[in-house]
């Protein structure tokens, strides 16, 4: 945890801020800080600063928080994933976070069990927590706007030119693509499609294709959902070149 991430309704007119969970936990036995300490903190879609310890208690730590910074920079990257394993989207989702995408629909696909749309992971608590613990991580304030589509070809044929910018670049990584991934310039958003473990059928290629979607290669090496979505994303936005 690199960040103390604090919501919006934690923050009082007074510009204090008392922590009594995970935080606090992370704070005493990780961070070892002391009251006069300063620490890295963000509010949830806001801005950066510090938060010095006033007081420091066995199950509770206030801190007074100052916020001067804005939230890093975005690359521009808006996906369409094919809903993985269930274990495997716990993975996915703080990567996703921590790599400053904007906004992500979790879609169905032929090969993609129906059982996962049932999966605890995909409460709006639980995936608040997964984006919380990427946001930590990369010291990012930003959360991804995630949507969930049980219907694969409704959402690419009726509402993917109104998801999408009409100016955004399409691609999706493709093991029988011959063009190989690479960097794309900067002042284009990226949308890209990431199909599921067992990749995505002809039918589902071809649809994506005929929406301008073009097919591009990893390499030889066929990669699982939680693997290529880092993998295409430091491909097409090498560093994490980033939007102004």
């Amino acid at each position: 945890m690199n960040l103390l991430l604090l919501t919006p309704g934690e923050l009082g007119a007074d510009s204090l801020v008392t922590l009594r969970d995970r935080r606090l936990v992370h704070a005493r036995e990780v961070l070892r800080v002391n009251p006069g300490d300063a620490v890295r903190v963000g509010v949830r879609g806001g801005r950066l600063g510090t938060g010095t310890v006033l007081e420091q208690t066995a199950d509770s730590l206030t801190l007074r928080v100052t916020l001067t910074d804005e939230p890093p920079a975005r690359p521009g990257i808006d996906l369409i994933l094919a809903i993985p394993r269930p274990k495997a989207l716990k993975r996915v989702i703080p990567a996703i976070a921590s790599l400053g995408v904007d906004r992500v629909v979790l879609i169905n696909a032929a090969r993609v069990e129906k059982s996962y749309f049932d999966a605890k992971v995909l409460t709006t608590e639980a995936l608040d927590a997964l984006i919380d613990l990427g946001l930590e991580q990369a010291k990012d304030t930003v959360p991804p706007r995630i949507e969930i589509r049980e219907r694969f070809k409704p959402f690419i044929e009726d509402e993917l030119d109104t998801w999408a910018p009409a100016d955004a670049l399409r691609f999706v990584p493709h093991p029988a693509a011959v063009e190989v991934a690479r960097a794309m310039p900067t002042e284009r958003r990226l949308v890209i499609a990431i199909g599921p473990d067992g990749g995505w059928v002809p039918y589902e290629v071809d649809l994506l294709a005929r929406h301008g979607f073009a097919p591009i290669s990893l390499g030889d090496r066929v990669l699982r959902g939680e693997v290529a979505v880092p993998a295409v994303i430091a491909a097409l936005r090498p560093a994490l070149t980033l939007l102004p």
